[in-house]
């Protein structure tokens, strides 16, 4: 376990110039992870049809990059204990943008995929590492407050790389399109070495050895509790993940049959969750998380009932619908899964991202296999039964209890 320096100060306070530093340079370090880590989303079609690949071929560039990430993020956790929450996430944009800058060279399908994987390993520094930070270096009374910032970050990160790459990518070719998310990635992640401050209240934990490690992380997946939460990000978003991949291929084709640029535009969806998801935290205050949670979910099945329709309002309702239950039902958990054990905290939210980007590569990818083989429709009822099986999940294993804080974290 990381140990503050026992001589460090309650950290920067709220207004001084290192809490504005520590708040512009997170949000430029999730603009830069996220812009990345989705980049070739909005983008999807216009690689299948140029590259002559299936859908879920091609939904693959975004499977291993996420799943390149869920592979690291328990890695890098270990290695930010060791070197430092700064040096670790330095490292980690500094390796993902050389990676990202490549992507659109990618000579084919193989290569192409290759950058995409190591790119998601790299990536994983930051969610691995930022909230970590954002705890050691600001003072108690506004680390939540400060992690806002962070949030918006990977929110408006995420947005901006999909609604950046689909509209250049339809006028120049998806490779234009990538290419410009990796140019803001690159300034972002610039402005992030520049702004971040130094740590001071940072101390290197004791090296524990494998079995050290494999004794944390296997306390963790016996708690069924912890496991619960693990499903939920699991099955969660991986259905998140393959709605926004293959609801562009629904829109693209008839009855809708709309052009690349107004697809890109449904990311505005994403939007939402910026909200849900601190309305989510101030709402389980009143209503427990447990409770919270299973109304995202609700919500989340809710929507994906009105996209079933051909008739695109009630489609773009259901999105913003899906999309707000999911990021208030994301908030919660990933909040609830730092709390839950009594020590090894940050290993314990590592595995709720490693279980979280898992189901987005594997869910992500499963789900181009169902909408290819029976559409739309098959696609959205399984994304619902999932919802309805870890929501039964949580009511058992979570009986309802006194509300809590929560914590508010990454939304991506």
């Amino acid at each position: 376990m990381t140990q503050t320096a026992p001589d460090a100060t309650d950290g920067h306070p709220k207004g001084s110039p290192g809490y504005r530093r520590i708040l512009a340079g997170l949000a430029m370090a999730g603009v830069a992870t996220f812009a990345q880590l989705y980049s070739t989303q909005a983008v999807l079609p216009l690689m299948s049809k140029e590259l002559g690949i299936t859908a879920a071929d091609a939904a693959l560039s975004v499977s291993l990059a996420t799943a390149g990430l869920a592979a690291s993020v328990l890695p890098w956790s270990f290695v930010a204990d060791r070197i430092g929450r700064v040096r670790a996430m330095a490292v980690a944009i500094g390796a993902a943008t050389v990676l990202g800058l490549l992507v659109p060279f990618a000579s084919g399908l193989p290569v192409l995929l290759g950058l995409r994987a190591l790119e998601g390993v790299a990536l994983g520094g930051i969610p691995a590492v930022a909230i970590a930070y954002l705890n050691e270096e600001i003072g108690k009374a506004h680390a939540s407050l400060a992690a806002g910032s962070y949030v918006a970050g990977t929110t408006l990160g995420g947005l901006a790389g999909r609604l950046l790459a689909g509209p250049l990518g339809e006028v120049w070719g998806w490779r234009a399109g990538t290419l410009a998310v990796s140019v803001l990635a690159a300034a972002s992640a610039a402005m992030f070495l520049l702004l971040v401050p130094k740590p001071r209240r940072f101390a290197p934990a004791p090296a524990q050895g494998l079995g050290g490690a494999a004794r944390i992380l296997l306390g963790h997946l016996r708690n069924p509790r912890l496991l619960a939460i693990y499903l939920q990000a699991f099955v969660l978003m991986g259905g998140f993940v393959a709605v926004y991949n293959y609801l562009g291929f629904r829109l693209h084709a008839e009855p809708f049959a709309l052009p690349a640029s107004v697809v890109s535009l449904l990311f505005l969806a994403y939007l939402s969750g910026t909200v849900s998801s601190r309305w989510g935290a101030a709402l389980s205050l009143r209503f427990s998380r447990r409770n919270v949670l299973l109304a995202g979910i609700g919500c989340m099945a809710a929507g994906m009932v009105l996209t079933l329709w051909d008739f695109l309002p009630a489609v773009l309702a259901g999105l913003l619908l899906f999309t707000a239950g999911f990021f208030a039902a994301h908030s919660i958990g990933a909040g609830w899964s730092g709390t839950i054990p009594d020590g090894a905290r940050a290993q314990a939210a590592s595995l709720y991202n490693l279980f979280y980007y898992l189901g987005s590569s594997v869910l992500g990818w499963l789900g181009g296999l169902l909408f290819q083989s029976a559409g739309w429709p098959a696609l959205a009822w399984g994304v619902i039964a999932l919802a309805c099986t870890t929501a039964a999940v949580t009511a058992v294993v979570h009986p309802a209890a006194r509300p809590v804080p929560a914590v508010v974290v990454s939304a991506s």
